[in-house]
């Protein structure tokens, strides 16, 4: 199982080959986000929206083998493709490596050119949301 520090070097690694091309890093990143694997209209509940985006974002997750796997959707390409890498570093993880986890790939990827205030603040209630499901089931795992 891969770490979500070893996911997130990952991440910076692919971003590199871009050479800070700001089209080319903001296609890829949209590009991420069409490929996250469909979601169910039905799973677009409100219990599922992350509060806190200026954007539509749907997380749901599911648990195996004590582990949080993640599916999530947003209505705006960049927010989806936002959404994608973070269900990248935090999916297949147990709730106490989600909960401990420190992001840095935003600032080492060049990311941050594309999130503004309200993106930052929508970044942050994702990252939360992630963080509150894995609580709760850190929770129940004891």
């Amino acid at each position: 199982m891969k770490t979500t520090d070893s996911i997130q070097k990952d991440i910076i690694n692919n971003f590199k080959t871009l050479d800070d091309d700001f089209e080319m890093t903001l296609n890829y990143l949209i590009e991420l986000g069409e490929g996250l694997d469909e979601f169910d209209d039905k799973d677009k509940l409100e219990i599922n929206l992350v509060k806190g985006c200026q954007s539509k974002v749907w997380l749901n997750y599911k648990v195996k083998n004590d582990k949080l796997i993640f599916s999530g959707d947003s209505n705006t390409s960049i927010t989806k493709g936002l959404l994608s890498l973070l269900i990248k570093v935090f999916s297949n993880q147990l709730p106490e490596d989600i909960i401990k986890t420190k992001l840095f790939f935003i600032n080492k990827t060049g990311l941050c050119r594309f999130i503004g205030t309200q993106r930052s603040n929508g970044l942050e209630s994702m990252e939360n949301k992630f963080k509150i499901i894995a609580l709760a089931n850190k929770k129940s795992n004891e």
